[in-house]
């Protein structure tokens, strides 16, 4: 098995559903496709690169898939998700407002660098909505060096004045009902 990290943000509604909805409806369609799947706190964050836009709510989680899934087939499946739930690329500003957002953080032990997909996400290391909600669900014993890269990027993060302001709003439920799924906080 692989084990994902998973950052999610919306900062858009869709369908009447709020950003913190949207969150907690893809994370009912990722236990879908992983295993064991554990959820962050749901923080609110300034938005980055485009600023002028509604704050976003985020959150990471973490679980596993098969071995012979490979990032690329997951990639689209995660974007399916995404659009399922309104987001559409062709007419979203780069870093603008979106509905859903899933990006993939880490997959396995792989590393990945094309146009598509970069695997350790590129720019993870700047991203307080990421790193935070990471540390939170990085717990065991065996995750000791990524938590000690991550305190690492947070720590340059103040030291250079680059935080850009996270908020912990609430807990990812420990239970939404939809129809038999139900999802688990990382604290159940």
């Amino acid at each position: 098995m692989k084990r994902v990290l998973l950052g999610l943000g919306s900062n858009k509604t869709y369908n009447g559903f709020s950003p913190a909805e949207l969150l907690f409806l893809a994370g009912i369609e990722l236990r879908k496709i992983m295993k064991d799947v554990r959820f962050s706190y749901v923080y609110k964050t300034k938005a980055m690169y485009v600023e002028d836009q509604d704050d976003f709510y985020n959150s990471a989680a973490v679980g596993y898939v098969e071995d012979d899934v490979d990032a690329f087939s997951f990639l689209k499946t995660i974007n399916k998700i995404e659009e399922k739930y309104g987001r559409d690329r062709s007419k979203e500003l780069r870093f603008g407002p979106r509905s859903l957002d899933i990006d993939i953080e880490l997959f396995g032990d792989e590393e990945i660098n094309t146009h598509e997909l970069q695997i350790p996400h590129a720019r993870m290391h700047e991203r307080e909505f990421v790193l935070i909600p990471a540390l939170e669900i990085f717990t065991d014993s065996a995750d000791e060096i990524i938590r000690e890269r991550y305190i690492k990027y947070l720590a340059k993060l103040k030291e250079n004045g680059k935080g850009y302001g996270i908020q912990k709003i609430s807990e990812f439920p420990k239970a939404v009902e939809n129809g038999t799924e139900r999802l688990y906080s990382c604290n159940s």
